[in-house]
């Protein structure tokens, strides 16, 4: 027995070294790819010296004496933290995911093929103005002279990813930079997906009730648009409902559904500032992921230093700061999407109808490399209209009639769009006046430009918007017979039609993706706007003050009051408020009259650290699941996100909405007041099994968990232990500081959408400024920087956004020098 044992201890020792040295050469190879923050380099295709001064955040301040030079520098230290991340976005805009995920993403690739923006951006960069063209040239080269590091000095292969999958790393162009851009307008534009969904609502819901779950703006009035049906007369429609979803883009660049996105930015004119200088805050939004997609940089440039937030694989500082200007992005929501639905020639399939006639379809074969799998072969086929899309995205299948087709209609297909030259233009504008004029090159995606110098503000509509007929059968609200030439696009608005805000008399301008303008269609810009919550807290912070400081901008910016709770809680629970005695102690009716006096008592703010707002969120999320599945059936699934004017409606019997109260499938008439209480009981239930039964220890924070996962290795068990970044965090999609919630999946209240970046600009004192990333600088899970920021960011701080040069050196983590050859 005893020889039994020493053999065993033997062995399991054995197998314990055996362990400990896999762990130790795995973490050798791994670390291999982090770079030394220290090292030099003599690399061809700079003319002089650069400098690199990683700062305590690990925020690279570049020093060069030609800007070309600085730009090489950006994308060698892009490169350097963000190589993998840079390389998938490439590989998503150029529908090459499946040569190294297998067919898990082609249904993703499938889509960026047909959408063709690679082959757009190839063609833009020469019209590109010679600067920009110039700084994508000397970017390209940058990250190309760190991936020639990688492959020459034993690094690692340049990030941990690319030992689990295809290493190869091809050298970076000009036109991925230009492609990587265009995929960022997938992510703010949602008019399509709108257009589906009002579609399919239109076959099952009369007008009346179609007003109430996607209403129309009370204060704009709106023709009644056509019966869907009677826009294809003669022609069959699906019987049922397309089960299909949109495709899902990696690095959150596309919502997986619904119309999600938010930005939030301000301003205040020095007449409202207390220290007498501009003040701009801005938050823009995205879906989260580990790494951040935005990355902090300082770039030293001839026309004056610039600092703020880059995206890895473009040269420019997209949001941020120089001395003498700010200027930040948030989502206008623009109807820029349009279906047509084409119709075939009976005749001859290859042919769809125009309004001259029938006309062969532009086509050709892309084919799609498959890991572990036969290549796919893809017809791609264009329209005059658009790109045409098979009924396995966006659910077109549920509307597109026998024997036609859809085609997108999209101001992003424009091979000769050049946003890229208006980024660099505004980045490097020595005042309001000088942006604004930049910014006349913006194509896509339209955002709203925050702008703010020494002197003034202004906000102006950026990008282009389609010129829609005034007799155009569904306003770009339904998809419409591509055949009939008043539905077709007519060119594109001016610049001038654009919206635009310039020093108002209130001192102060501000978006939360909100209403921007008054005007009829085709100049109304959307009848869907994002936000119609945001904006009341907003417009009560601001007017609470005379003057505003950096300060008060940060307390807005992190303000977790939701004005939609306070709103909906005493409409939703008039008649449950408790007055009588109280139910025996233990019992679901005891629970309930807690929770409704714990709400009572509640002023709204959607804190971490309270149960409250999780009470709150999980009724509302139950009484909109019964108020809406029985009328809508499968096409419920498609509102994840809480619909907070629908529920307003139905609780005022807004034009008899209350009806949806009722439950169809019963005999009983129920009332909105038993729907309330039965879906109060539904949320408690549920948060008993997950929480527990003492409703006092429930916490929001624990439910909205900032879910920053690593895009591919964040599903991968244990090793998303290692690589995924959860934060407890409060706020949800209707307050300030957003914190939208997943809305599907084991976990419903994931914060998964808010603000990646955060900034506060100060023009009377602009090195005061601060700003702040949601993760880390570094890619690289192994880095003490891929997670360091993020801690601070939820906790509601900062760190400084100055240009002292001597600031950046005091603490550097690291200065490195980049040599010609």
């Amino acid at each position: 027995m005893l020889t039994l044992f020493r053999w065993l201890l033997r062995i399991f020792t054995g197998l314990a070294l055996l362990a400990v040295a896999a762990l130790a050469i795995t973490y050798y190879f791994l670390s291999r790819s982090l770079p030394d923050y220290s090292e030099d380099f003599t690399v061809a295709g700079i003319s002089a010296p650069v400098e690199i001064v990683r700062n305590n955040d690990d925020v690279p301040h570049i020093f060069g004496t030609a800007d070309d030079d600085v730009y090489f520098a950006l994308g060698f230290a892009h490169a350097q933290d963000r190589l993998w991340q840079m390389t998938v976005m490439r590989r998503t805009v150029q529908g090459r995911l499946s040569e190294i995920f297998g067919s898990a993403t082609l249904k993703s690739d499938e889509l960026m093929r047909r959408f063709d923006f690679y082959s757009q951006a190839t063609q833009s960069v020469e019209v590109q103005d010679d600067y920009t063209k110039a700084a994508l040239d000397a970017y390209a080269q940058g990250v190309n002279a760190w991936i020639e590091q990688v492959n020459a000095g034993a690094r690692g292969r340049g990030a941990p990813e690319f030992f689990l999958f295809s290493p190869e790393i091809a050298a970076w162009q000009p036109a991925d930079s230009l492609a990587i851009l265009k995929l960022m307008s997938v992510s703010v534009s949602h008019a399509a997906e709108a257009e589906v969904l009002r579609a399919e609502m239109a076959m099952i819901l009369s007008p009346e009730r179609l007003a109430d779950i996607l209403p129309d703006d009370p204060d704009q009035p709106i023709a009644a648009l056509p019966d869907y049906a009677s826009l294809f007369p003669g022609a069959t429609l699906p019987v049922r409902q397309a089960e299909a979803g949109p495709a899902h883009l990696p690095l959150g660049l596309m919502p997986e559904g619904g119309f999600g996105g938010a930005s939030n930015a301000w301003a205040a004119a020095p007449a409202r500032s207390a220290a007498g200088g501009s003040l701009l805050a801005n938050d823009p939004h995205l879906d989260f992921s580990a790494p951040s997609i935005w990355y902090l940089a300082r770039l030293h440039l001839t026309t004056g230093d610039v600092i703020g937030a880059t995206v890895p694989g473009i040269p420019a500082v997209i949001v941020g700061r120089s001395d003498v200007l700010g200027w930040g992005l948030t989502t206008t929501g623009a109807d820029v999407q349009d279906f047509f639905i084409e119709k075939l020639n009976p005749d001859n399939p290859e042919q769809y109808e125009t309004p001259d006639g029938w006309k062969a379809f532009e086509t050709r074969r892309s084919i799609i490399t498959v890991k572990d799998a036969d290549p796919v072969t893809v017809t791609l086929r264009w329209t005059d209209n658009g790109a045409v899309l098979p009924g396995s995205h966006f659910n077109l299948a549920g509307v597109t009639p026998a024997g036609h087709v859809a085609a997108l209609a999209w101001t992003a297909f424009d091979p000769a769009d050049r946003s890229m030259t208006a980024l660099m233009g505004v980045m490097r504008a020595g005042s309001v006046a000088a942006a604004l004029e930049a910014a006349r090159d913006f194509v896509t995606p339209v955002q709203n430009l925050m702008l703010a110098d020494k002197q003034g503000i202004a906000l102006q509509v950026v990008g282009r918007m389609p010129a829609r007929d005034p007799a155009s059968q569904s306003k770009g609200r339904l998809p419409q017979p591509g055949w009939i030439a008043a539905n077709r696009w007519q060119g594109m608005l001016p610049f001038e039609d654009n919206p635009r805000f310039a020093d108002p008399a209130t001192g102060i301008l501000g978006n939360t993706n909100n209403k921007l303008i008054d005007r009829p269609f085709p100049l109304h810009v959307t009848y869907d706007w994002i936000d119609t919550q945001r904006i009341k807290r907003w417009l009560t912070l601001m007017k609470a003050r005379e003057v505003h400081t950096r300060e008060s901008f940060i307390e807005a910016q992190l303000d977790t009051v939701s004005p939609t709770a306070r709103a909906l809680l005493p409409l939703v629970g008039a008649d449950l408020w408790f007055t009588g005695e109280l139910a025996p102690a233990g019992t679901p009716e005891r629970q309930s009259q807690q929770a409704l006096q714990m709400l009572a008592e509640w002023n709204g703010e959607m804190n971490e650290h309270l149960p409250e707002p999780l009470i709150y969120r999980a009724w509302m999320r139950a009484l909109q699941e019964r108020l809406i599945r029985d009328e809508l059936g499968p096409l419920a699934d498609r509102f994840t996100q809480l619909q907070p004017v629908f529920i307003e409606r139905v609780f005022r019997n807004q034009g008899g909405a209350s009806v949806w109260c009722d439950i169809i499938q019963s005999a009983a008439v129920e009332t909105c007041t038993d729907i309330a209480r039965m879906a109060l009981s539904d949320a408690l239930l549920q948060l008993t099994e997950t929480y527990g039964p003492a409703i006092e220890s429930w916490r929001w924070g624990d439910a909205h968990q900032a879910a920053q996962d690593h895009p591919v290795l964040g599903k991968v068990p244990v090793l998303r232990h290692l690589v995924n970044i959860r934060q407890s965090t409060s706020g949800d999609g209707d307050t300030l500081q957003v914190g939208r919630l997943a809305g599907e999946g084991p976990n419903p209240y994931l914060n998964v959408h808010g603000a990646g970046y955060r900034g506060v600009y100060d023009f009377s004192d602009p090195d005061s400024s601060v700003f702040i990333i949601s993760t880390g600088q570094s890619g690289h899970p192994l880095s003490r920087h891929y997670d360091d920021l993020g801690e601070l960011w939820r906790r509601g701080e900062y760190v400084p956004m100055s240009l002292d040069p001597e600031l950046a050196r005091a603490a550097a983590v690291g200065i490195s020098t980049l040599r010609p050859e």
